[in-house]
């Protein structure tokens, strides 16, 4: 068979990539497996052996996971963004720096195609192909789950096992744990199996980076976070780059079970999945941070963040991170953050964050203003007469309406 050229499959060496490789080595095109190490455990010697037995011409293990924590998991803090009120974002920050390193990739070796192997129902499709758009439009997309020729073939789990028993790829796909995984170093996130239905409880079994808060530690660690213009960049007064603050606080928010989420959200595509996950040093950092806040930015400031919150979650979430509406909000974000810069002090215990205390030399807090017990003049009681009746003027003008 002809080649077709060559193709960047974006490679993780699970049963899903590992069969797609093969399948489209045997379609004739030309592999490079791409493996983004966002923070994940990986076996590298492992994960490469088994792309060159399915087929792949060669292969590439990035290490991203610093750029990763100080370029796109810091952003989503400093934003303070849920989406949907909850989910902090780990799967969706991750997939934009693999898509960019895929491009750079392609550019790199003159690819006419990249692959991937997420599912014609998910959201990863979706983020992986937007950033392609951005980044390398040239690009072709081959996404083997959308194509009837692959998907009638590899109809499943069994099937997928099979192939790869047939083409002799390694694998070690078992039925032990009926739910798929995603992990980086922000999250672990699971799906599918057993969750696709939402009153399904999790097993216990089932977690890996959190204890349950029944079963975490009987005393509370106090801890410093140390930020400056918005990251964290101490802990406990050492320093340290991002990416190791993340590791020690996921450390931390395991021994305390801090940051299990279970949720029923809305998929881009348009329907409505179960997501489970932990994000233990990534709630420990957004309260941090949201504390930090609190005397470092003004009212009006905080408002205005917390109404476009949504807005920079919702385009992270469906894969907008390459965009001029994104690129508007990072430039508003970083303005926000000029004075973010102090301390703040943290009790860990059984599952919840407790703020205890925070300072700043950037601090907008005056206690004399606030105090009851001010003799200093700094705030003149009398002068909230004025302030009231100004603003009361609107709502005397409806209520006179009302009465006629």
């Amino acid at each position: 068979m002809s080649k077709k050229g060559k193709v960047i499959l974006a490679y993780s060496g699970g049963l899903d990539t590992s069969v797609i490789l093969k399948w489209l080595d045997l379609q004739g095109y030309e592999v490079y497996a791409y493996v983004a190490d966002v923070g994940q455990p990986i076996d590298k010697k492992e994960v490469t052996n088994k792309a060159f037995l399915s087929g792949a011409k060669d292969v590439l293990i990035d290490d991203l996971k610093d750029v990763f924590v100080s370029d796109f998991v810091n952003r989503s803090i400093k934003f303070n963004a849920l989406y949907e009120g909850r989910y902090y974002l780990g799967t969706s920050l991750a997939r934009p720096i693999i898509a960019k390193g895929m491009a750079d990739y392609a550019k790199k070796i003159g690819a006419k195609y990249f692959s991937h192997g997420a599912t014609g129902k998910g959201n990863d499709q979706v983020r992986f192909e937007l950033t392609i758009a951005a980044l390398n439009p040239k690009l072709k997309v081959i996404a083997p789950w959308r194509m009837p020729e692959f998907f009638e073939v590899i109809k499943g789990r069994q099937e997928a096992m099979d192939f790869a028993k047939q083409h002799k790829i390694p694998i070690k796909a078992t039925k032990s744990k009926p739910w798929s995984s995603d992990e980086n170093s922000l999250h672990i996130s699971f799906e599918a199996g057993i969750l696709e239905d939402p009153n399904v409880t999790p097993p216990d079994n089932m977690f890996e980076y959190t204890l349950s808060p029944k079963k975490a530690k009987s005393k509370p660690d106090i801890i410093t976070l140390s930020f400056e213009k918005g990251i964290a960049v101490k802990l406990n007064n050492k320093k340290m780059s991002p990416a190791e603050i993340l590791v020690a606080l996921n450390k931390l928010g395991h021994d305390h079970g801090i940051g299990r989420i279970d949720m029923v959200e809305s998929r881009y595509v348009g329907m409505k999945s179960r997501g489970v996950y932990e994000t233990p040093g990534g709630t420990i950092l957004m309260n941090a941070h949201r504390d930090i806040e609190s005397i470092t930015l003004d009212g009006s400031v905080i408002n205005l963040k917390e109404t476009l919150m949504p807005r920079f979650a919702t385009l992270v979430y469906n894969g907008y991170w390459y965009s001029e509406e994104m690129d508007c909000l990072n430039a508003l974000l970083e303005k926000s953050q000029e004075f973010v810069t102090g301390e703040v002090r943290l009790e860990l215990y059984r599952g919840n964050v407790t703020p205890l205390g925070r300072t700043s030399e950037y601090s907008l807090y005056n206690m004399q203003q606030v105090s009851m017990d001010d003799d200093q003049g700094a705030y003149n009681q009398a002068d909230a007469t004025g302030f009231i009746r100004l603003h009361s003027l609107p709502l005397i003008a409806t209520a006179s309406r009302r009465k006629k």
